[in-house]
């Protein structure tokens, strides 16, 4: 398939084919040839009917261009499938086999279905990439775990933290999006036409079991044509996983700014301009971005269309769901290849991180510094508060204003140095990232071998 002309940047990595047009006919179809197997086990279909339909359940056998065009007379792409389909059984193994294609089940049971295996198969793909950011944001807090950094809130910097500690939180959120959508579990629809199984004469619960258990999905206890929690679950983890990829995403766009420039994306040949010939851009951290940017509309498509379904058989908001879905998929997909791809070559620029340190001259101590004159001078915080505003004020180094400050106590300079040193003032950073790790080694071994 020819990718299109954004897809390489917007639809990056393996989610964009499992969720293609292609891929949702083959789960249409696996669909079908497992509801003729379950009906035979049931007693509802001769075992021979059942092989002859599953056989015909070739993808290669049918026109996606063309059922899409015949989908627009009824609406839903399983009518038109349902009679190529018998088309073919008939060819093959005559009218009685034919007839028995897609008995008991509605179109709905099909797509919803089917949008379970083509979500699982993604899944697969999106939790893989994930894990992988994940993996080298992990290595990124081991190799970094004691480097001080400039901490930053509201975009300011705010005290000394460590690099390690930052590369931790994110590989945490990362962990934890995997780990939330390896817990989802997807469940098999077959309802009939208003969920009550009267199509199966009888049969309809040990068809629907049988179903279940062929395609290893969960059985519930009621058809969810309009019950679809289970839609707005999966659209809230992958919502989830979109904001993990935009948080990391953000503070590598940040980082990689000419201005701050701690960080780089190490591959050549990527990044420049079409007009300045000295940009680098972090292109993998920008198209992880964008991706994350796109998924909270994604996101509220599917909550919108999930609380408006009406009675036992949706008439708009179920057709609604379809393309969110694929695009749901394809985009948190293309942010956790282009996560990994982004952070597997993130390269750190030591002098720059010390740069960014003393950019203030000692201001990010200023907190560390009240707390050691307590109890040695009058009103320790008014007059750090003081010797900060001086600073700002002046463009004098705050080192130098505090020194001042302090010239009639029996506070030295180099009691003031030692105070405003960023290595000595990260806290807990390293023993949180190595706590962190620690308890992360097994976690992630145990989830990718249970």
């Amino acid at each position: 398939m020819t990718p299109g002309l954004f897809d390489e940047i917007l639809a990056r990595g393996g989610a964009r084919d499992v969720v293609s047009d292609g891929a949702w006919l083959a789960a249409m179809l696996d669909v079908e040839a497992a509801l003729a197997h379950a009906t035979a086990e049931a007693g509802g279909l001769a075992a021979a009917d059942a092989d002859a339909i599953a056989a015909a359940c070739r993808p290669r056998d049918f026109d996606v261009a063309a059922l899409a065009v015949d989908a627009a007379s009824a609406g839903n792409p399983v009518v038109p499938l349902v009679a190529a389909l018998r088309a073919v059984v008939r060819a093959d193994a005559g009218d009685e086999a034919a007839a028995a294609v897609h008995r008991g089940a509605t179109s709905q049971d099909v797509v919803d279905t089917a949008s379970v295996l083509v979500t699982r198969r993604a899944l697969g793909v999106i939790t893989a990439d994930l894990a992988a950011a994940a993996d080298a944001a992990a290595g990124l807090a081991r190799e970094h775990r004691d480097r001080a950094a400039a901490g930053r809130t509201l975009l300011q910097q705010a005290a000394p933290i460590t690099v390690g500690l930052r590369a931790a939180g994110w590989a945490s959120g990362l962990d934890d999006a995997v780990r939330a959508l390896r817990g989802w579990r997807p469940a098999v629809q077959l309802g009939g036409a208003v969920g009550t199984l009267a199509a199966f004469a009888g049969r309809g619960r040990a068809v629907r079991a049988a179903l279940a258990r062929r395609l290893d999905l969960d059985e519930p206890a009621l058809a969810w044509h309009t019950e679809r929690g289970r839609v707005a679950e999966l659209a809230g983890l992958l919502g989830r996983a979109g904001a993990a990829i935009g948080s990391v995403s953000t503070d590598l766009v940040l980082l990689a700014q000419t201005e701050v420039g701690e960080v780089r994306e190490d591959v050549p040949g990527r990044g420049g301009s079409s007009t300045l010939p000295h940009k680098r851009n972090p292109v993998a951290a920008i198209s992880a971005r964008a991706a994350a940017v796109t998924v909270p509309g994604l996101v509220a498509a599917l909550l919108t269309a999930a609380s408006g379904h009406e009675y036992e058989r949706a008439a708009g908001p179920w057709h609604a769901e379809w393309r969110p879905t694929s695009e749901l998929l394809r985009t948190v997909g293309s942010g956790a290849a282009w996560l990994a791809d982004g952070l597997a070559h993130l390269v750190l620029d030591p002098d720059r991180v010390a740069a960014a340190l003393d950019a203030t001259g000692g201001l990010l101590l200023a907190e560390n510094v009240s707390t050691s004159l307590r109890g040695r001078v009058e009103d320790p915080k008014g007059l750090v508060t003081a010797a900060a505003s001086t600073s700002l004020d002046e463009h004098r180094p705050f080192a130098d204003v505090l020194a001042d400050a302090l010239a009639g106590t029996d506070i030295t300079r180099a009691e003031v140095d030692a105070a405003l040193d960023p290595a000595a003032h990260v806290g807990e950073s390293v023993a949180l990232v190595d706590a962190f790790l620690a308890a992360r080694e097994p976690a992630v071994a145990s989830e990718e071998h249970p």
